[in-house]
C-alpha cells in the first residue's frame, strides 16, 4: 500500500457564519497537491475533527475526492472514542470512495491496551479500507503501546500507524517489528527527520500546508543519502515547526494559510483565532524559513 511520503492533515474551511466552506475545501485541497503533498487527511484534529457532524465529514470526503481524483490519496479520519460510531463513519466514508481511513486512539474513556486491540480491529473487520492508527497521547490520554500496535500490525488492513507520542523508542521498537511494508508515519512535523531515520515512510503534516515543497525534499534528500541537505532543511523549517504549535492546533496554520494567500476562515468554538502578536511572530517566521 502506497500513500506517499507527505501526507497534509488539512485543516477545514469555514464560512464567516462557521458554515463548512466546501468549495474553498476543494480549493485548498487541489493547492496542496500541487505543492508538495502526496495524500490528505480530511477530519483530523488539525481538521477540527470534535465539532463537525458526522454528515460535514462524510460531504467534505466526497468535494476533496472529488476535486483530487488520482492526482493524490485521500485519508479519512473516522475514529473517535466510540467504537460503533467509528465503524458507522468509517463504513460511509468507504461508500465515498476514499483511498484509506485514520483512526485516532479512542480518547477522553481512556481504554486499557486490550480495549484498544480489540477496537481498532473490530473496526478494520468492517471495512475493506486500508486503515492507518493515530497515536497521539498528549491528546487522548492514552499511549498505544509498542506491543499493541505491533499485534494490530498482523491484522490485513491494518498498513500503518502516525505516531505522535515523542517516543522514539517506542516508534524504533514499532519500526522494527512490524512486517517490512507496515508504514510509520511521523505525527509531529519537528520529529519526522529522526523518524525517518528509524525506518519511517514520511509524515501526516500540519506545516505542509505552507512548507509542502521543502518537507518533501527534505525526507527525498535523506532517503537519497543526502543527510547534510536533509539535516539544513530540517534546521531551516524547525522554528516554523514550533511556531505552528505556539497555540493550540489548528489556530496557528489556519492564521498560516490565510498568510500564504488562502482564506479558510477562523475555527470553531471552542478554539479561537490567533491574536495579532502570535500573528506577526509567525509572519517573521515563517520569512526567516522562506516559505512566505
Amino acid at each position: 500500500m502506497e500513500f506517499g511520503s507527505v501526507l497534509t492533515a488539512m485543516v477545514t474551511p469555514f464560512k464567516g457564519d462557521l458554515t463548512l466552506d466546501y468549495n474553498r475545501a476543494q480549493e485548498l485541497a487541489t493547492y496542496l497537491i500541487e505543492n508538495g503533498s502526496d495524500g490528505l487527511v480530511i477530519s483530523g484534529t488539525t481538521g477540527e475533527s470534535p465539532t463537525l457532524t458526522a454528515d460535514e465529514k462524510v460531504q467534505l470526503f466526497k468535494v476533496v475526492k472529488e476535486a483530487i481524483g488520482n492526482k493524490g490519496t485521500v485519508i479519512a479520519g473516522t475514529g473517535s472514542y466510540c467504537t460503533a460510531e467509528s465503524i458507522e463513519l468509517t463504513k460511509r466514508a468507504e461508500k465515498v470512495g476514499v483511498d484509506g481511513s485514520m483512526l485516532v486512539t479512542p480518547y477522553y474513556n481512556k481504554p486499557p491496551q486490550e480495549g484498544l486491540y480489540n477496537h481498532f480491529k473490530t473496526i478494520a473487520e468492517s471495512t475493506s479500507l486500508p486503515i492507518i492508527l493515530y497515536n497521539v497521547p498528549s491528546r487522548t490520554a492514552q499511549n498505544l503501546e509498542a506491543s499493541t500496535a505491533i499485534a494490530l500490525s498482523k491484522v490485513h488492513n491494518i498498513v500503518g500507524i502516525k505516531e505522535a507520542s515523542g517516543n522514539l523508542v517506542q516508534i524504533a521498537k514499532i519500526v522494527s517489528e512490524t512486517p517490512d511494508d507496515f508504514l510509520v508515519y511521523s505525527g509531529d512535523d519537528s520529529s519526522t527527520l529522526p523518524i525517518i531515520a528509524l525506518g519511517g515512510v514520511g509524515v501526516i503534516s500540519v506545516a505542509s500546508h505552507i512548507a509542502g515543497r521543502e518537507i518533501q525534499q527534505m525526507i527525498k534528500a535523506y532517503k537519497q543519502g543526502n543527510t547534510q541537505e536533509a539535516l539544513e532543511l530540517h534546521l531551516r523549517l524547525l522554528p516554523l515547526f514550533k511556531a505552528l504549535f505556539m497555540t493550540t492546533n489548528p489556530i496557528m496554520v489556519k492564521a498560516a494559510v490565510k498568510l500564504k494567500g488562502i482564506d479558510v476562515g477562523a475555527p470553531r468554538p471552542p478554539l479561537i483565532e490567533a491574536n495579532r502578536e502570535q500573528i506577526s511572530k509567525l509572519e517573521k517566521i515563517m520569512r526567516d524559513a522562506k516559505v512566505v
